[in-house]
């Protein structure tokens, strides 16, 4: 019950320009993408909530996930690959997405995968990924899971994305220990009672939005000037 009761809010329209979530911020930053690469798109990726996206690519490398994509129908057509070993031709998509993946890299694989976004997208490149290292071991039984680099906005900046805060203040978060199957969107708050303080954290996201520093988790936009073809 609590956990429908937390999606229910969560995509309320209402509630989510007063508060922004990666729901919210994905939406608006897609609205003139037609076409869409998801890389390491996971089991549940967020850009089912894209209803004007025409058409979906997803690349996941643990096959359990990717059944589950496929049963959800989320993208209409998949990889099942490692990101890294991923060949595609330049300028295919409007917008390349890396939701919670670039954690997972080491930090020089995270800063190829960047590179190669920016020659597959022809629009923006939007990556999602925590305030600094968090640890996190594997779920799911995927080794994929584990965590092993760290991002700053400083770093996101300086590779010329435009930073946003997500999920509040850092300090009310930790990592996330649940399967998925048992995970909710109170998981990675740090204290008890957790819903209390998820709905502080929440409250919190109204400000840390705009002060990226201070928030769990990064919200990432690069938008790409296309040169004009002779």
């Amino acid at each position: 019950m609590k956990k429908k009761i937390l999606n229910f809010l969560y995509h309320s329209a209402i509630i989510k320009k007063l508060i922004p979530t990666l729901v919210y911020c994905l939406q608006k930053e897609l609205a003139n993408c037609q076409t869409v690469l998801d890389l390491g798109c996971g089991a549940d990726s967020p850009v089912q909530f894209c209803k004007n996206v025409r058409y979906k690519v997803g690349v996941e490398p643990f096959k359990p996930y990717l059944d589950q994509a496929k049963k959800k129908k989320i993208h209409h057509h998949y990889f099942n690959n490692k990101i890294e070993q991923l060949k595609l031709p330049k300028k295919s998509f409007d917008a390349v997405i890396i939701i919670d993946v670039l954690e997972h890299l080491p930090k020089k694989a995270g800063l190829e995968i960047l590179k190669k976004t920016q020659n597959w997208a022809r629009k923006k490149v939007i990556v999602t990924t925590p305030n600094g290292f968090v640890d996190q071991k594997e779920i799911d039984s995927n080794p994929h899971q584990k965590h092993l680099s760290g991002w700053t906005n400083k770093e996101m900046n300086k590779l010329g994305f435009k930073t946003y805060g997500l999920a509040g203040i850092k300090w009310l978060r930790t990592e996330r220990v649940e399967d998925t199957a048992n995970s909710d969107l109170t998981s990675s708050i740090r204290f008890q009672p957790k819903f209390f303080w998820f709905i502080i954290a929440s409250l919190s996201q109204i400000f840390t939005y705009r002060f990226p520093k201070l928030a769990f988790e990064f919200f990432c936009v690069k938008r790409l000037k296309n040169k004009p073809t002779k």
